[in-house]
């Protein structure tokens, strides 16, 4: 004979109607998305919610209204989003994504993490100089890289922002190209200015590359520099040698902090060739005011089909 399945209520405290608005979304479409992926029913009585359902679901749901209602607390609204991200990180066991925002210069702008992952990235990149990151794509890595470099920029607490990126996927030549410098490496770098085209006014932009507090250039002219209170931020950090890696996280000056990104499951280095990427978060591992970063599937906050697509390449590669 089954074991009978307990089934529970509890009840969570809301301070008004409007609040419960807020929370349930428009249409009840929050309330019935947490209905739906915890298996719970929910009541709104004399000012109190009223949840029911077995043990668990009850402890997830009421663990989810709970960080949603901080979550509308803090921001005056909840996005479809926001609901998502809390619901997968309760019931997979992970911490809340909550962390304070990064602001940047574009007024009324707030960059917030989306994930837990996302969340222990900027944690790391606040408490460490170096940061190693790799994740699929999606996953936010260059975006919240270039978010901290422009709060600290802000904030003043560095002089410059340095963006690198290897040129020509890991061939770094650009001779062939037409144009002067800028010209051929602004295709590769594109990425780099989108992030932050997002959180700084185009004429700030220019006026600070123009004073030299904004630098984007390729990896191979970072030979030779010494870089003291700068932010530098290696992108697509999976297609550089050892010896690249190397030479890039020894150009780190006094007051500096780098952060290093990318996406080991995308590298275009020739067979046999060593990633600086992976090579450097096993060497590193365990020096202090070195912070390494793992992203995964979850993490990813695109549409919703690039976490499929992630998925299906990732099972596609197992298989073989």
């Amino acid at each position: 004979m089954p074991t009978p399945i307990l089934m529970i209520e509890t009840a969570i405290s809301v301070v008004s109607s409007k609040a419960v608005l807020t929370l349930f979304g428009a249409c009840d479409r929050h309330l019935r998305k947490i209905c739906e992926v915890l298996g719970v029913s929910v009541s709104v009585r004399d000012g109190r919610i009223h949840i029911e359902g077995d043990q668990q679901a009850v402890g997830w749901a009421t663990e989810v209204l709970d960080q949603l209602q901080v979550c509308a607390n803090r921001h005056g609204e909840l996005s479809a989003d926001d609901v998502a991200r809390v619901l997968a990180s309760v019931t997979a066991g992970r911490p809340s994504a909550e962390c304070p925002p990064v602001e940047v210069f574009r007024a009324l702008r707030q960059i917030r993490p989306r994930t837990a992952g996302q969340a222990g990235y900027i944690e790391a990149i606040r408490n460490n100089d170096v940061v190693l990151c790799s994740g699929p794509a999606g996953t936010g890595k260059t975006y919240l890289a270039v978010a901290m470099a422009v709060a600290s920029l802000k904030q003043e607490t560095i002089r410059k922002i340095v963006l690198v990126r290897p040129a020509v996927e890991a061939g770094e030549s650009l001779g062939y190209l037409p144009g002067d410098l800028q010209a051929k490496i602004n295709p590769y770098l594109r990425p780099l200015m989108d992030a932050l085209n997002e959180m700084m006014d185009y004429d700030l932009i220019q006026r600070y590359k123009e004073e030299d507090l904004i630098e984007v250039i390729p990896l191979a002219y970072m030979r030779g520099r010494t870089l003291n209170d700068a932010f530098v931020i290696l992108d697509e950090a999976q297609n550089t040698t050892v010896a690249q890696m190397k030479m890039f996280l020894t150009r780190m000056g006094t007051g500096s902090k780098i952060v290093v990104s990318g996406d080991t499951t995308q590298i275009d280095l020739p067979p046999h060739t060593r990633s600086g990427l992976i090579d450097a978060m096993d060497r590193l591992r365990g020096i202090q005011r070195v912070g390494s970063v793992k992203l995964t599937c979850a993490d990813i906050v695109r549409h919703p089909l690039v976490q499929k697509i992630v998925n299906a390449y990732e099972h596609r590669s197992r298989k073989k």
